[in-house]
């Protein structure tokens, strides 16, 4: 291994904390150096159930991903129940879907997502709520 200066090392972390950056390279062709700083974990986020009133307790999260009911989120983003703002939203729980019925919207990079039934029945849990955040993967709501 060659001889590392500490001093670039260290020119290198500053300017790593002072840029908010969380990685940098320095090669000179005979000397190679790769800071790296741990990045700060991201606040994860979890929408409130949303259930009709009297309707049964939810699953638990586990229970209802692998029920062959569940529509997953395609994508991370935020959730929109209706088309546009003060419109009344796609479905509700009791509502009968077909498949390819658009359900809900969800935003990725300021694009609007149609999120479609991924088969017809009748909504009988819908797991999130306007504007709240999704991760890919995550039960949206339950049909059957």
């Amino acid at each position: 291994m060659s001889n590392i200066d500490g001093d670039s090392v260290k020119q290198l972390a500053t300017i790593l904390t002072e840029t908010g950056l969380t990685e940098i390279e320095y090669d000179t062709g005979t000397l190679r150096i790769k800071v790296v700083r741990a990045g700060v974990a991201a606040p994860v986020y979890a929408a409130a159930p949303v259930a009709a009133f009297g309707a049964p307790a939810p699953a638990a999260a586990s229970d209802i991903a692998a029920n062959p009911g569940c529509l997953k989120s395609p994508m991370v983003g935020l959730v929109y129940m209706a088309p546009e703002p003060g419109a009344a939203p796609f479905i509700k729980v009791g509502d009968q879907v077909a498949e390819g019925q658009t359900v809900l919207i969800i935003e990725a990079m300021k694009t609007f997502n149609q999120v479609k039934a991924h088969k017809g029945g009748k909504v009988v849990q819908i797991m999130v709520a306007e504007k709240n955040p999704v991760e890919y993967g995550e039960p949206l709501m339950l049909i059957e």
